[in-house]
């Protein structure tokens, strides 16, 4: 038995930095009309704008920590060759691909508001934490909608990265179960 207690010992030691690095993945939902390869040929070798809202971090404006957030992101950015970034265009295109992060949103603020532009019902910064509701959307429509949290202390954390590679895969999922039927016989 003691055997078994030290690997047990060792295989938990060996997790430890990935449990102290780890995020949570809150409640995700996709919508119907979420398709990945849709976001894939919306996103790939081309920008991809990131809408901010509310303040990440007790006391820091948004524009203080929007460089340092845009550089974790594309550091974990998914498997596309998108390029996020943060500038609008003169004119919106059509379809209106983005991802809006809203920060230390209340219980109440949805993702349809996020999509259509609401301004956000927002609650006070919880210090030492970065907490973020996540949505794609296509024009108005929420296509996918998530939230994630983790201890960070501020923009540069390393933990943020951590959040943002295991948040892309959730909000921009391949899973096979949300790709759309293309028909078929039904026996």
């Amino acid at each position: 038995m003691p055997a078994l207690t030290k690997i047990a010992a060792t295989l938990a030691a060996s997790m430890l930095p990935v449990a102290v690095l780890a995020a949570t993945i809150g409640g995700t939902d996709y919508a119907p009309q979420y398709d990945y390869r849709e976001f894939f040929n919306a996103a790939d070798g081309k920008p991809f704008r990131v809408v901010l809202a509310g303040t990440p971090f007790a006391g820091v404006p948004v524009e203080a920590v929007a460089g340092p957030l845009l550089a974790q992101m594309q550091a974990a950015k998914p498997p596309p060759r998108l390029i996020f970034r943060y500038d609008v265009p003169a004119e919106l295109p059509r379809p209106d691909y983005r991802l809006v992060l809203v920060f230390d949103a209340t219980g109440d603020f949805g993702a349809p508001s996020a999509c259509a532009g609401v301004r956000p019902r927002l609650q006070a910064p919880t210090p030492g934490r970065f907490n973020v509701f996540a949505v794609y959307c296509r024009n108005d429509l929420a296509l996918s909608q998530t939230t994630a949290w983790t201890n960070a202390t501020g923009p540069d954390d390393p933990r943020i990265g951590e959040l943002f590679r295991e948040l892309f895969p959730v909000i921009f999922s391949d899973a096979m179960g949300l790709r759309p039927q293309t028909g078929g016989n039904m026996r």
